[in-house]
């Protein structure tokens, strides 16, 4: 035990010395054996695209070595050449990504090597963008659930082919959570909240209460989406890493604008060409996310034709609707006081409502006395992101106050865990624009939380649900804190809020104004190339040729409860699809 907290200490000094030390992200180590076909940017022989020859040429690019990315390549690449380009370095030795202890430090690193690109909404919402091979499922929670069926039918997926697909994750990268102690209170007092049936462990989208699954193993390890590029073809798939695609590459000589590659810069600055095959069917795949997609589409010259042109970018299309339609899931926490102390968790169990919320949770994160007293940079794993200083207030000097009243506080208000309750299926709508020409820099986001009346009702039932939750003896037995009043929870939460504190928790006034402070992310922000606005139903960019999109950038809702599963799904379930539109019978897979 002594050798444990040891460590535990040790990890939390790393965290403390992230602002002065670069993070890892296995420059060295990649596994080769498992991964021959993986290397860095300047290892690429770059021709010009007019001089090309087939040597060098690829059939597929794909832009995005994360969540759909990696499991598109795998599979493309049984039959095809693919080249795919991720910006960031590689997840498999870099321990803030490979263990769930390790999960908070790779968002609270903030340095321009982290596996995590943090942004700043308009919204005031603090945010992460993933930049590691593996995307999102490499610095994500880890929960693995599927899409809502109703998802699947709306999309008009086939559904043989997406139950070949999800199978062909599960098997290789899903694990069986452990199933804390904690998580079984979760499980237990959402059940005498109401939120029943109990539906045992399963991977189904299913209405009351169930344990999912994790890409965490038995012994806390992280399985990302960077694994399934084991099942590829390796003598037809190269994988660059360190490789920021900065626009893709058009011939505007025909009747609509065709990719032929794009341009990227390694690691040393040096711009390199990627060529596609003279072959109709080849395709340059975008798949970088829903920040990434549409921001790299409109550096490209597609976009809003007046926004491209105050950027003085070449207008390739005219296209309004790139950006636009961004929605992010809003979700609020409630802090869980514990006497017994509390093992690390993150999401296990979930409760599926049909008054549009879903309730989760996380727990143990909080438990070194280093950790209570550093500096996490913009984040604080131990209450939710800065989550008790509402957004418009979130300022360099408001962060700096939270600091110094975070280290007056007592170690035993920062013991136990966190309810969080997050709006399904949100109708508030934002935008995406460009602020500069620099792929590396975020783009201005508006995720528009609770503008649309609907979001903030069902935001009040969750937190009333997250509540009930609580007060169940179901977690009084558990945390042995004693049953507090909704106002004592709510007051918790909020304990360095320096603005606002509801008065009365039953008052929906109240509520409202809780939600809209305490507003965070859980990252599941989608939305920005949308189906019918800017790529059509097999997921072809409107107005180009060869040019595809697969990614959350597409979704107009966020599949389920969590979108990690559907999205690597997809990134199956397209390379299939792609591969047997193509050969027909003699796809073979």
């Amino acid at each position: 035990m002594d050798s444990v907290g040891a460590l535990k200490f040790l990890l939390f000094q790393v965290l403390w010395l992230w602002n002065f030390l670069p993070s890892c992200q296995g420059e060295k180590q990649w596994h080769e054996k498992s991964y021959p076909f993986i290397r860095n940017a300047s290892s690429f022989s770059s021709p010009s695209i007019s001089t090309t020859t087939s040597n060098n040429e690829y059939d597929y690019i794909i832009v995005g070595g994360g969540t759909a990315g990696c499991p598109l390549a795998a599979t493309l690449s049984q039959k095809f050449n693919v080249l795919m380009l991720e910006r960031g370095g590689v997840p498999f030795t870099n321990p803030n990504v490979s263990y769930l202890e390790n999960f908070h430090i790779t968002l609270a690193d903030v340095s321009p090597t982290s596996a995590s690109q943090f942004f700043v909404s308009s919204d005031g919402v603090y945010n992460s963008r993933a930049r590691v091979l593996g995307g999102g499922s490499s610095i994500n929670a880890g929960f693995y659930t599927r899409a809502d069926p109703r998802f699947i039918k709306k999309v008009g997926w086939d559904i043989n082919l997406v139950n070949q697909s999800y199978p062909w994750i599960e098997n290789q990268i899903v694990h069986r959570p452990k199933f804390s102690a904690y998580q079984r209170a979760v499980r237990d007092s959402l059940l005498d909240s109401g939120v029943s049936p109990f539906n045992g462990f399963t991977y189904d989208h299913l209405y009351g209460t169930k344990v999912g699954g994790t890409i965490f193993d038995k012994y806390g390890r992280r399985h990302t989406a960077a694994e399934l590029l084991a099942s590829g073809n390796h003598e037809k798939l190269t994988v660059l890493v360190y490789a920021t695609v900065q626009k893709i590459v058009f011939d505007t000589k025909g009747k609509k604008p065709k990719a032929v590659g794009v341009i990227f810069q390694d690691e040393n600055g040096k711009q390199h060409e990627a060529v596609l095959a003279n072959d109709r069917h080849s395709e340059v795949i975008m798949s970088s996310g829903a920040i990434g997609t549409p921001q790299l589409l409109m550096l490209s010259g597609i976009g809003p034709k007046e926004e491209l042109q105050k950027l003085n970018i070449p207008v390739i299309l005219d296209n309004h609707f790139v950006g636009k339609g961004m929605v992010d899931n809003p979700m609020n926490t409630m802090f869980v006081p514990s006497e017994r102390p509390v093992h690390q968790s993150l999401i296990e169990t979930v409760g599926i409502t049909k008054m549009g919320v879903y309730i989760e949770a996380s727990s143990g994160f909080s438990q070194s006395n280093d950790s209570i007293h550093c500096h996490h940079g913009i984040v604080s794993a131990e209450i939710g992101q800065l989550s008790t200083i509402p957004p418009k207030q979130r300022s360099p000097e408001a962060i700096k106050e939270f600091i110094k009243n975070k280290k007056d506080l007592p170690i035993e208000a920062f013991k136990g865990g966190f309810i969080l309750s997050k709006v399904a299926n949100p109708w508030s709508v934002g935008e995406l624009k460009l602020v500069n020409t620099n792929v590396k820099d975020n783009p201005s986001v508006a995720f528009n939380y609770f503008s649309h009346p609907y979001d903030l009702e069902r935001c009040v039932k969750g937190i009333r649900l997250a509540i009930k939750v609580v007060q169940s003896k179901h977690f009084t037995n558990y945390t042995l804190s004693g049953r507090k009043t909704a106002e004592e929870l709510l007051n918790l939460t909020v304990k360095a809020n320096v603005n606002f504190i509801p008065k009365h928790a039953k008052d929906t006034k109240s509520l409202k104004q809780f939600c809209k402070d305490t507003v965070i992310t859980i990252w599941h922000y989608h939305g920005g190339c949308r189906v019918g606005k800017v790529v059509n139903h097999d997921y072809m960019v409107l107005g180009v040729d060869r040019l595809r999109v697969v990614d959350g950038s597409t979704f107009d809702e966020s599949p389920g409860t969590n979108p990690q599963a559907t999205v690597m799904m997809m990134g199956r379930y397209m390379g299939l699809k792609i591969l047997r539109d193509r050969l027909g019978k003699l796809a073979g897979i």
